[in-house]
């Protein structure tokens, strides 16, 4: 996990995976809004690297439900999957169980349905989208 003071320090590396994820957020988000959320709200931004490479980054949050707390996965978004996707699944785990959640929950494109269903993975229920026209 990058602390909260160190995150501008590394943004510029990771800033084209937030504009991916951005990307699929269909006008919700840019990039420099999942930015100011991690400054400005109790989000935390975790990066997948070695040496000065830095292949991935997730933004996730504590959210506090009536009879549950769940770490919610906002952004995921990077390079070599294979190469950090369980190592950083398995520091999610750690801090979800360190800070009392019982879940990790995220919404996201079905492609990553694949990349998760080894880890336990259940799809619970599906987004729709409705125009208001």
């Amino acid at each position: 996990m990058v602390p909260k003071d160190h995150i501008k320090v590394v943004w510029n590396k990771i800033e084209k995976y937030a504009e991916g994820c951005a990307a699929y957020t269909y006008g919700r988000f840019t990039a420099n809004d999942i930015l100011e959320g991690l400054l400005t709200k109790n989000q935390q931004l975790w990066i997948a690297f070695d040496d000065d490479n830095i292949y991935a980054f997730w933004v996730t949050e504590v959210s506090d439900y009536p009879q549950a707390r769940a770490l919610v996965m906002h952004f995921v978004g990077g390079k070599k999957i294979k190469k950090w996707g369980k190592i950083g699944l398995e520091q999610l785990r750690k801090f979800a169980r360190d800070t009392g959640c019982t879940t990790i929950e995220s919404y996201g494109r079905p492609g990553w349905e694949k990349i998760w269903q080894d880890e336990g993975y259940k799809k619970k229920l599906v987004f729709y989208e409705l125009p208001v026209e």
